[in-house]
């Protein structure tokens, strides 16, 4: 009795852990069951449409044109006359067996691309002989076409994902395509899509025998969305031909949104070179170009001292700290004297000797007498200089500058506002203003990107606040409500303190302003001029070279649609190339033509080649 009972006990025992096991795969299981774990499974992707990207206007900054890759399951690959499949494909036979490997090592049971992006005609050549090589068949799927050939450095390029990613993410696969700079990383999310996915069932034979599961995990791919960025696609355009044959970044903004109308980083190159069958070779090149470094954007990520647009900032501290006023004065001869050594005297140019100059002349002038005098009150009205330095790095900081600006681009440099602690690290002994008296003129220590300083622009012209840069504006064709990019950010500057400030700016693109030249009928811009030294190491000695040619300016005047930096590097004085640059840009955006045509020819035909072939280092001898 005993005997029965215990057998029955155990087949009760057993049919229950049955009845469990089942459920848990059917029922518990069944909702999240992975089909690609199961060996008798076979997946096919269906790769979506990456959505289209246009410009602020409707322009269509990239598209996409069918590409054809060439798929190989390793484990299916049957005997072949590998002489013939290298020959449709253009390739030899090392080049086979390393593509082949490769695909076994990534795993033998799954797809993997083989060979990327045939030509039209070698695609239709190669599908009427394919059923000869099992194993391999065609994929079809979109790469990225650029009409305009512009903003390369906005828009980026997609790349195949590498194998760490695919490890560490199980929605990629080996060659499919990834968003890897500029819009293309930072909005890959919207703008691949999701693709489709058809689960197969395999007999023991590994033939197809049709769907798994009548098709209950079958997925339909979904085309990427559409986005429409900030950029004014003529302006960015009109940006890239003034800025042929020179380097530099120029950011414009919309000062009333934060919107970026161009970014614009030189020298440049076409988008398309990043696609096709030829990106290998040609990213090679672009990269290896460490000279002219096209895919380094210098508009987001190249630091430079600001130079004399600083100057503004400066006087707005001093404002806001009551130790100046427009009515002060001092004295220039030349230049400002701040120790009794003869290098401790800093030069000037603003050619006012011996007479009273004031705020909105010292501006307009760019004398740097008066600001140097200007920063020592500030640093001084602090009990020590330590926290004098704070409180100026405070209000410096809170322009956006020292940091990043949080704006929706995937690159970026902080740059530097140094503070007290800095300057007690670096020095031993006592310090005070005059120990870093560069500051006041935009030198020193001091560095900043040239998004940075346009959105400094913008804060001015919006009387001390501003909005985060940003460049997405619509996705499927409905307006972006980011809060990170909506809400202003408030300046510690007073309001109150701008508009002399403003007009003074105004009067540099007047008459005897270092602008004077650079007016457009009908268009009040405001601005500031800059000339900022530039010094390079070779072979181990610091050297002195060309100057960099800067600007900041917006307009019009009384109702800002447009805030600018322009840096030129080598350029020389703010107003022979930075400044007549940018108020082309400002005609141009403004009355959406250009009427100066023989500047606007000067500027273009303009290559500072010569220079920068000057300044390659030669290698030091012996390394």
């Amino acid at each position: 009795m005993k005997r029965s009972f215990l057998l029955y006990f155990i087949i009760t025992i057993t049919g229950l852990l049955l009845i469990a096991r089942l459920f848990q795969l059917q029922v518990i299981r069944g909702s999240d069951h992975n089909p690609i774990q199961n060996a008798a499974v076979k997946v096919e992707y269906t790769y979506p449409e990456r959505g289209y990207i246009y410009d602020r206007n409707g322009i269509l900054l990239v598209a996409n044109q069918l590409s054809y890759d060439v798929m190989v399951v390793p484990k299916e690959v049957t005997a072949l006359d590998t002489l013939e499949f290298c020959s449709l494909l253009k390739i030899n036979k090392e080049a086979f067996k390393k593509r082949f490997q490769k695909a076994k090592n990534y795993a033998p049971w799954l797809p993997s691309v083989f060979l990327k992006q045939l030509a039209k005609d070698d695609f239709a050549f190669l599908q009427e002989k394919l059923h000869k090589f099992k194993g391999f068949y065609i994929q079809k799927r979109s790469i990225r076409n650029y009409p305009i050939a512009s903003a390369a450095n906005v828009l980026g390029y997609i790349s195949e994902v590498n194998e760490s990613e695919t490890r560490n993410n199980s929605n990629y696969q080996q060659g499919e395509l990834i968003g890897t700079r500029g819009v293309e990383k930072q909005y890959d999310s919207i703008l691949r899509g999701v693709k489709g996915k058809k689960y197969l069932h395999r007999d023991r034979l590994n033939k197809v025998i049709g769907s798994y599961k009548d098709g209950i995990y079958d997925t339909l791919a979904i085309n990427g969305q559409d986005i429409a960025l900030t950029i004014d696609s003529k302006l960015q355009q009109y940006g890239e031909l003034l800025m042929q044959g020179k380097r530099g970044g120029i950011v414009a903004l919309e000062p009333s949104s934060g919107e970026i109308l161009a970014l614009i980083s030189a020298p440049t190159y076409n988008p398309n070179r990043m696609t096709g069958r030829q990106r290998a070779a040609n990213s090679v090149q672009l990269f290896d170009d460490t000279q002219n470094k096209p895919m380094f954007d210098r508009g987001l990520q190249a630091i430079y001292s600001p130079g004399s647009p600083f100057k503004i900032i400066n006087a707005l501290i001093g404002l806001q700290e009551g130790v100046i006023n427009t009515k002060d004065h001092f004295l220039c001869y030349k230049g400002f004297r701040y120790g009794n050594r003869k290098n401790e005297f800093m030069g000037c140019h603003c050619g006012t000797f011996g007479t009273p100059i004031r705020l909105q002349t010292a501006i307009t002038k760019s004398c740097n007498t008066y600001f140097s005098n200007a920063y020592i009150k500030i640093i001084n009205n602090y009990s020590s200089p330590s926290k004098g330095m704070d409180a100026w790095s405070q209000h410096i900081k809170s322009f956006g500058l020292g940091n990043f600006l949080g704006y929706d681009l995937p690159s970026g440099k902080k740059g530097l506002i140094p503070n007290g602690k800095y300057y007690d690290n670096r020095n031993r002994y006592r310090w005070g203003p005059t120990t870093n008296i560069s500051n006041a003129i935009g030198q020193g220590e001091i560095l900043t990107t040239p998004i940075q300083l346009a959105n400094v622009t913008a804060a001015i012209a919006n009387k001390g606040f501003f909005y985060t840069p940003h460049i997405l504006k619509k996705t499927n064709k409905k307006l972006v409500n980011n809060p990170d990019f909506t809400i202003p950010k408030q300046t510690t500057i007073d309001s109150v303190h701008f508009a002399p400030i403003i007009e003074a700016m105004h009067r540099v693109f007047k008459k005897g302003g270092t602008g004077q030249y650079s007016q457009v009928k009908k268009i009040e811009i405001a601005g500031k001029t800059g000339t900022v030294e530039n010094f390079t190491k070779i072979d181990g000695v610091r050297v002195q070279q060309k100057d960099h040619s800067i600007l900041i300016a917006f307009a019009p005047k009384d109702n800002p649609k447009i805030a600018i930096a322009v840096f030129v590097e080598n350029g020389g004085y703010g107003s022979t190339i930075a400044t007549p640059i940018a108020s082309l840009l400002i005609e141009k955006y403004l009355h959406k033509k250009v009427l100066r045509k023989s500047e606007e020819k000067r500027m273009i035909n303009l290559s500072l080649k010569s220079i920068y072939d000057q300044q390659i280092q030669q290698p030091i001898k012996g390394n």
